[in-house]
């Protein structure tokens, strides 16, 4: 399994965060043809969890859909270019034991926002998630939206992966890359 899924809330266990997450992460990989064994952890909370972490980590005491924690900076230094690959310094994986995966980073979803913005936008829930898991999983790959070659590439691929998940362009009907 290339996710590890951790269950602070239990609606994230009724509507089925494992299978969502696991979905959508295999689906980023591969379209990012990236083989190997990575991991990668997915922690399914409330607004007031992730409010505490959007705090601690960012500065921003409030809740947020999705945050993650990459393992390695592979963002590139010219906007809009492809990140590095996360592919293990082979120095570095002699240090590590052969059977453990390389782990990419950990996300976190909060369940009241996700769902508010489900409703708020008229998507299915699922596919919503399944939206900001493969967001986040880019995020760990070293995607971001900060500059704007870079929103355009990452949010290119967010539309080919849920494309290939046959979701709908999740941008379609809201403003710029990344909402209002």
């Amino acid at each position: 399994m290339l996710t590890d899924t951790i269950i602070e809330d239990d609606r994230w266990d009724a509507a089925g965060l494992a299978a969502m997450a696991e979905r959508a992460a295999q689906a980023a990989l591969a379209h990012l043809r990236l083989t190997g064994d990575y991991e990668i952890a997915v922690m399914g909370c409330d607004d007031a969890r992730i409010a505490t972490l959007n705090a601690d980590f960012r500065g921003k005491p409030r809740p947020t859909n999705v945050l993650s924690w990459p393992s390695e900076d592979l963002a590139p230094d010219i906007e809009g270019g492809a990140p590095l690959s996360p592919d293990p310094d082979p120095e570095e994986e002699e240090e590590e034991e052969e059977d453990e995966p390389h782990h990419l980073g950990d996300l976190a979803l909060a369940w009241e926002t996700c769902t508010r913005e489900a409703a708020e936008q008229g998507k299915p829930f699922g596919d919503h998630v399944t939206h900001l898991i493969v967001h986040g999983v880019l995020h760990l790959l070293g995607y971001d939206h900060i500059r704007d070659g870079d929103a355009t590439l990452m949010e290119r691929l967010e539309v080919e992966i849920l494309g290939n998940l046959g979701l709908n362009d999740p941008y379609r009907e809201i403003d710029g890359p990344h909402g209002s």
